[in-house]
């Protein structure tokens, strides 16, 4: 952790009221950082109260008014977003607050990327993952140090949203090879880790962690061993077979003005499963006092 002097340093991190954005910004504040979240002006009066409560300075003012994020980001060491959308979101209000950052004279910038690699993705095959490339055009462009958080995917989500592992038919389900190995990292560990990276102002452009990495083949034991029953592997086709699911869905289910579509599910799990996107080499070993989750310990609490 950076030194800085007597007060604590002051970060400010954009979509705190949101899941993954809420435990950085808490994890930041148990860290002795005094954090900083900008709200919409029409955010609920409980979600205010729970920053507030937790610690956190709530400010609301219109994410999209230049100048006032400006004033809100001035004194802080590093502006983390967290901020989750489309296009209007990643290369609207994101750039807002990169330029009221970098007016403000913040030395560093945490962009809202937390996912898996897509530095080594081809153009094209991913919509948000086109997002975040777009915007490190603008961020690589700015004055400002810039450090990219690459978590794969969460780990959480293999309990319930990922429907890779099927409980009661005792299957898990894959693409091409199983034995490809897949990223998963906790939305806990990735906030843990992005709170050491928020504090730690020698921190590269791009950091690379994952809690766990397990193929199909190792969900099915791993999922074994949690049930106490076995576990099938499953192969649903290649990568073409998903490429083709993806289409059908995006005719079928177009999930218009949707952050996450099937069909954008999809394509990260074409991504993963393709190998493209995979997490190497790692940096879990930057912030020696963190602790990792495997996947065999979500599965088992849930």
């Amino acid at each position: 952790m950076s030194q800085h002097g007597a007060e604590p340093p002051r970060i400010l991190v954009a979509g705190a009221t949101g899941d993954l954005g809420g435990r950085i910004a808490r994890a930041l504040h148990r860290r002795g950082a005094h954090v900083v979240a900008p709200i919409r002006r029409d955010t609920e009066a409980g979600r205010a109260l729970a920053l507030q409560q937790a610690g956190i300075e709530a400010i609301r003012l219109d994410l999209g008014d230049e100048d006032a994020m400006t004033g809100a980001c001035r004194g802080a060491v590093c502006v983390v977003s967290a901020l989750n959308g489309l296009e209007g979101t990643i290369l609207g209000t994101q750039a807002v607050l990169l330029r009221a950052a970098v007016a403000a004279g913040v030395p560093r910038f945490i962009p809202s990327d937390f996912s898996l690699d897509f530095t080594k993705t081809a153009p094209g095959g991913n919509r948000n993952l086109d997002l975040r490339r777009e915007f490190h055009r603008l961020l690589d462009a700015a004055p400002i140090r810039a450090t990219s958080i690459l978590n794969g995917g969460f780990a959480d989500m293999l309990a319930d949203a990922m429907p890779l592992i099927l409980p009661r038919l005792g299957r898990v389900l894959y693409w091409g090879s199983p034995d490809q190995p897949l990223d998963f990292t906790t939305k806990d560990d990735t906030a843990a880790f992005t709170a050491e990276a928020a504090l730690d102002s020698e921190a590269p452009r791009i950091l690379r962690i994952a809690g766990d990495q397990v193929s199909a083949h190792g969900l099915a034991a791993v999922a074994a061993d949690v049930h106490g029953r076995p576990f099938r592997p499953t192969r649903l086709g290649g990568l073409g077979t998903l490429t083709v699911m993806i289409r059908a869905a995006q005719v079928l289910a177009p999930g218009k003005g949707q952050v996450f579509p099937p069909w954008q599910g999809l394509q990260y799990l074409r991504d993963m499963f393709g190998g493209r996107g995979k997490l190497a080499p790692l940096d879990n070993g930057r912030y020696p006092g963190l602790a990792w989750t495997s996947v065999a310990e979500v599965l088992a609490r849930a």
